[in-house]
């Protein structure tokens, strides 16, 4: 319980701090655009033809992966998947991203301590994430028993919210 006590702790703490640095104005694809380590997100988001919808009214909360998440798939696969002939493959993965309405980091430790330690989501591809507490932090598992670890939280754009993930989480 003390354990749960400090990561609760700690992710609220974390959420303040990220809450103060947000920056105004700016939706989802405005803000990844503007983050070097989003490049791949932002390469795959146009390949999608996804900027659009992201730049929408929202909430959405998007679990954004970081370019190093990105090198973990094979290079191949990965070009592969941002050919035209796999827009909706990409699509699909990408939607696995992201969540309707706005969760920040304080729900998702609420519904972690409500869940003992998960909190399911459904994703806008129709697909499930779990937000899962182990080893002192936050993690999402995908549908393959893939863990990301969840290593910012609550960037705050005018249409929701962006987490930062270390690796790609796929759907099934």
């Amino acid at each position: 319980m003390k354990k749960l006590i400090f990561i609760l702790t700690t992710i609220a703490l974390i959420a303040a701090v990220q809450t103060s640095k947000a920056q105004k104005g700016k939706d989802i694809v405005d803000i990844a655009v503007s983050v070097d380590d989003f490049s791949t997100l932002v390469t795959a988001l146009k390949a999608a033809d996804l900027v659009n919808a992201l730049k929408g009214d929202g909430p959405f909360t998007v679990f954004a992966p970081v370019n190093s998440g990105f090198a973990k798939i094979d290079k191949n696969t990965l070009n592969s998947l941002l050919q035209p002939a796999n827009k909706e493959k990409l699509a699909a993965i990408l939607t696995y991203h992201v969540v309707s309405g706005k969760i920040a980091a304080a729900d998702v430790v609420a519904a972690l301590e409500k869940g003992k330690g998960k909190a399911e989501l459904t994703t806008l591809n129709g697909g499930k994430v779990t937000a899962v507490s182990k080893d002192g932090g936050i993690y999402l598992q995908d549908a393959n028993g893939n863990y990301s670890k969840i290593a910012k939280t609550d960037v705050m754009a005018s249409n929701g919210v962006i987490h930062i993930i270390e690796d790609v989480v796929m759907p099934k």
